[in-house]
Parts: C-alpha cells; sequence; structure tokens
C-alpha cells in the first residue's frame, strides 16, 4: 500500500487512496500509521474514497482511531493528492466530508497543485450545537477563569469544537499548561476542545498557538486560523480578510459577509511518500 505523509502549513496527515481498494479495521490502521512507522507525530489518516455525491469523499481518522469530522488543512491537502496522484485533471473540486460539502479552488504550478483554497462553509456559533455548557444562546468572550488567570473564551464550531481566547503575546505563553486546562474543562466544553491562543498585530494580522484536543500543541491548524478570525470580528479586533501567522506558516482567511462563509487559502507539501507492508496491521 502507498502512503503519502503531507503538511498544509502545519498539520502533518497520512493520506491513502481509498478508492481502488478495501480497507478493513480503520481505526487500527489509523493507529498503525500514526504511532507504528514513518508517521510518527502525524495528526492522522485521510482516506481519499469514491462520492456519488462530490468528486471524492473525504474520511479523516485521529491518531487515536477515532473517526473525526473535518480539518481545513487535511480538506486542502486532498486537494492536492488527487491533482498530483492524477486521479483528477479538475482544478475545482467538490468534496464530501461528514461536515458536509466542501468547495476547493487549486493553483497549479508545473503540474502540481501548490496553493489551494477551500470553502469550509459557516461558522457555528450556537451554544446548543457546539456544545458549550451554559444558557448563553452564543460563547462570545466570556471570561473564564483558567488556572491563575481569567480569558475571554469564544466558542466556535466547524463540525468539531474550537475555543479561542486573545493573549497579549504568544510566543511567551504557557500553551501546555493553559491549552490542556482548557481541554479538560468538560464542565464548560463536556466534549474537550481544540484551543487556539491568538495574538492581534494589526486589523489585518494574527498570530496564533493551537492546542489540539487528544494531541497536544501542534505547528497548524487551519480551522483554528479560521477561529481565530471569527473571534476578531466579532469583537472588532480585526477585519474579514487576515493572514494568520502559525508555526507552520502564514493562512490567508477571508470571512465574506456576502454568504456567512469562510475561505482559506495556503501551500501544501508532499513531505515523504512510500510504500509499506500492512500485514500485520489487523492484529490486534
Amino acid at each position: 500500500m502507498r502512503f503519502t505523509k503531507m503538511q498544509a502549513y502545519g498539520n502533518d496527515y497520512v493520506y491513502i487512496d481509498a478508492i481502488n481498494q478495501e480497507l478493513p479495521n480503520l481505526p487500527a490502521l489509523a493507529r498503525y500509521v500514526s504511532d507504528r512507522h514513518f508517521a510518527i507525530g502525524s495528526d492522522g489518516m485521510v482516506l481519499i474514497c469514491p462520492s456519488d455525491k462530490g468528486d471524492f469523499r473525504m474520511r479523516m481518522f485521529n491518531p487515536d482511531g477515532s473517526e473525526g469530522e473535518m480539518c481545513g488543512n487535511a480538506l486542502r491537502s486532498v486537494g492536492k493528492y488527487v491533482y498530483d496522484h492524477k486521479l483528477t485533471y479538475k482544478t475545482e473540486l467538490m468534496i464530501e466530508t461528514l461536515g458536509g460539502m466542501k468547495h476547493l479552488w487549486l493553483f497549479i504550478e508545473n503540474d502540481k497543485a501548490v496553493n489551494i483554497r477551500a470553502d469550509i462553509g459557516e461558522p457555528v456559533l450556537d451554544t446548543k450545537k457546539i456544545p458549550v455548557v451554559t444558557d448563553m444562546p452564543e460563547f462570545i468572550e466570556q471570561p473564564v477563569k483558567v488556572k491563575d488567570i481569567t480569558l475571554g473564551i469564544t466558542a466556535v464550531s466547524w463540525g468539531n469544537p474550537h475555543c479561542v481566547a486573545f493573549i497579549d503575546d504568544t510566543a511567551g505563553f504557557d500553551v501546555h499548561g493553559y491549552g490542556r486546562e482548557l481541554e479538560y474543562m468538560t464542565s464548560l466544553f463536556p466534549n474537550k476542545t481544540n484551543v487556539t491562543f491568538a495574538e492581534l498585530v494589526n486589523r489585518e494580522y494574527i498570530k496564533i498557538r493551537e492546542w489540539e484536543r487528544g494531541t497536544g500543541e501542534t505547528i497548524g491548524c487551519g480551522t483554528g486560523c479560521c477561529t481565530a478570525v471569527v473571534a476578531g470580528v466579532l469583537t472588532g479586533r480585526c477585519d474579514r480578510k487576515v493572514s494568520v501567522e502559525q508555526i507552520g506558516g502564514i493562512l490567508d482567511i477571508d470571512w465574506r459577509e456576502e454568504d456567512n462563509h469562510m475561505y482559506m487559502t495556503g501551500v501544501s507539501n508532499t513531505v515523504f511518500e512510500a510504500e509499506i507492508d500492512i500485514s500485520s496491521v489487523w492484529e490486534e
């Protein structure tokens, strides 16, 4: 089986062509490629599957084997995978995900997809859907005591829960300590949450560091970038078109008023590709 490891300005995922082969016991396979082979340290496994609704179907699995709904960076790299591996020659794609249908635009150089723009849809602020344990219909800039400080927390969902807090300096911040505390604050976020710590540089530029639930600090998160922009716009801090700097690089985010959708644009790189023997994967 051929595995491709790709990085989309932050997230590393393992991609597998699941169009032409049957893959039983997917949780075991996800755990295997994340923890036992070349993909150590990856954010999970992505399967490219056939779809009767769009051009392709994306299934995303976390390193622990559980299936997730959608990750913006993983989604964009699907576009690069299917174009570079000649599963399609189209430069506009509709991808089916558990989080709904997503639209991708591919920018091609030297017969390879380089920058990829994705429409990841509308941010969900309804606390009944996120969910957040609160009587408030929306959870925007709410004061939450975390360890020894109080943070203004905004809760947003893209099919998986996120929250964001603006702080003065991301570089010197204890992301592990406060991120882990927020993730496990199940009295507020019963399903645990991804946490974005954001620093406003100016109205068109934000820096973030991302704590990913179940994983720890990650070098990048596309939906985390979008979450920071949503909170920034709602609280009057930034404009709707913003560049967001994360450890893995810069994503350009555009929250358009006409359709209330978030568009994210950035590069995706293939960092490793190999064929491996997975005959032992199914042995539990």
